[in-house]
């Protein structure tokens, strides 16, 4: 049987990466709302998935390409 005080820390570290996951998962959702939002001006948009080098995602919500900068 294994010692309880390891069994209890890995159980705090789980509780731990838990509670990350939690707080990426809200981000994420934060993130992809506001690349649909139309309200927002596309070039703002385009330009934050771009930066957050998310560019599979913006493919995925159909947002034009980026004119490139001059």
């Amino acid at each position: 049987m294994p010692d309880a005080a390891y069994v209890n820390k890995l159980a705090t570290e789980l509780r731990g990466a838990e509670d990350e996951l939690q707080e990426l998962r809200g981000f994420k959702t934060t993130v992809t709302n506001f690349l649909r939002n139309p309200a927002i001006a596309l070039d703002i948009r385009q330009n934050l998935a771009r930066d957050l080098n998310l560019q599979n995602l913006a493919q995925a919500l159909q947002l034009p390409e980026p004119a490139p900068e001059k």
